[in-house]
């Protein structure tokens, strides 16, 4: 949590550190021009050389205290205070007719730069703090205030507490942000978990419980008990409470791995990548049609497996549901900005509501098996069924920028 924290901080507050270090160097030039050109009305000039050269120095030395939060201590931010300040109170050593005219002081804005520290550090009760003493600082020196010196103290004070405030709410909006992000991984983890408990252990489940019904005595005893547990890993599943634990892929059997090189004009590079009829082609038999390109689909090896993964679910669907007579097709198409898998059966079809209803029993296999890996991949799912005219599932992935189609049997 606390190295989260800094994270935010850094992202946050790094641009504004930058624009206070160019800040603070552009206005301490313009404080020594300024005094360079008006060097005629000051009685005691020495004491505006003495200050204006202090002030330099201490402005090039102290650079790096302002160039992040932890290097800008509380120590330097009263030190940094306290210059600003006695640089206002001596101004009318330096000019006695200053408490007379309104004009700038010694540091003139550089003054602001100081307030502004405080802001970025602290947020506006800390800029509050001290752009008081600044105000403070510039009523004494003009021994009686004008209704522009009120103006101008009020203006600096009601402009550093703003400044205070975004940055307090910038704060927030960025750990709100890395709260939503950690929560958006958590939950793609707990996903892809129950994709790989819905593919292997409920399927087996299922199975048991179908076959021990089937051949009836202890067997069927069997298959109720797996029935009910089943229908407790389901509930575990779809109410959330799988832990998000990183569950590891194996590389897929059979699949042709190459590496695909960059366009020349990309500069070298390789990129793993799978073709996905070799992951797609074990799926052809008696009842399942597979039709493909005559060239390598190629995909990421990841993409792949877990497109693959889908169609496998989907299938899957088509055993279970549209009985042990129905037909099913499998049809790749390689276009050039993405790859289409479709799936498509002659069973029964999928009756209008069924799929919300089984989401909220629990059988996620559309969910998360198929949706929930398309998603993931930056693609879709799209199911249309009519009922009594079949069902067919259409994946989409894009593809990789680096991934390209190769000829047949070779990759470029």
């Amino acid at each position: 949590m606390a190295k989260r924290e800094r994270v935010v901080r850094m992202l946050v507050e790094l641009p504004l550190w930058r624009a206070l270090t160019g800040y603070r160097v552009l206005t301490v030039i313009y404080a020594v021009l300024l005094a360079a050109f008006g060097r005629d009305k000051f009685e005691r000039p020495w004491v505006a050389a003495a200050y204006l050269g202090f002030l330099v120095v201490w402005t090039l030395a102290t650079l790096p205290k302002v160039r992040s939060a932890a290097n800008c201590t509380k120590r330097f931010l009263g030190a940094d205070l306290v210059v600003a300040l006695a640089g206002i109170l001596i101004t009318p050593l330096a000019d006695l007719d200053s408490q007379t005219f309104d004009g700038p002081t010694l540091p003139s804005i550089w003054t602001a730069g100081s307030v502004l520290a405080f802001a970025i550090k602290g947020g506006w009760r800390w800029a509050a703090f001290a752009s008081t003493f600044v105000a403070a600082a510039n009523i004494i020196q003009r021994g009686d205030p004008s209704r522009d010196t009120f103006h101008n103290v009020l203006l600096v004070w009601v402009a550093s507490i703003a400044i205070g405030y975004v940055v307090e709410v910038a704060r927030a909006s960025e750990r709100t942000l890395a709260r939503a992000l950690e929560i958006e991984a958590a939950t793609r983890e707990r996903e892809r978990l129950a994709r790989d408990i819905h593919d292997s252990v409920l399927q087996v489940l299922a199975m048991v419980q179908r076959r021990g019904t089937a051949i009836g005595g202890e067997a069927a005893e069997l298959g109720r008990l797996a029935g009910e547990q089943e229908v407790a890993l389901r509930t575990l599943v779809s109410s959330g409470l799988v832990p998000p634990t990183r569950v590891s892929e194996d590389a897929a059997d059979g699949a042709v791995v190459r590496t695909v090189e960059d366009d020349e004009d990309d500069g070298p590079g390789d990129e793993a990548a799978c073709d996905l009829r070799a992951l797609l082609a074990p799926h052809a038999g008696a009842r399942t049609s597979f039709a493909e390109p005559g060239a390598p689909v190629l995909l990421p090896a990841a993409s792949a497996r877990e497109l693959a993964a889908a169609v496998s679910a989907a299938l899957d669907n088509v055993r279970v549901h549209a009985g042990p007579d129905a037909r099913a097709w499998i049809l790749v198409e390689d276009e050039p900005d993405e790859v289409i898998v479709t799936v498509r059966d002659d069973g029964p079809g999928i009756p209008e509501g069924r799929l919300a209803q089984a989401e909220g029993e629990g059988r996620l296999g559309v969910a998360l098996s198929i949706r929930g890996r398309l998603r993931d991949l930056g693609g879709t799912a799209e199911l249309i069924s009519v009922p009594g005219q079949g069902c067919e599932v259409e994946l989409k992935v894009p593809r990789a920028p680096k991934v390209h189609r190769g000829k047949a049997g070779s990759a470029r």
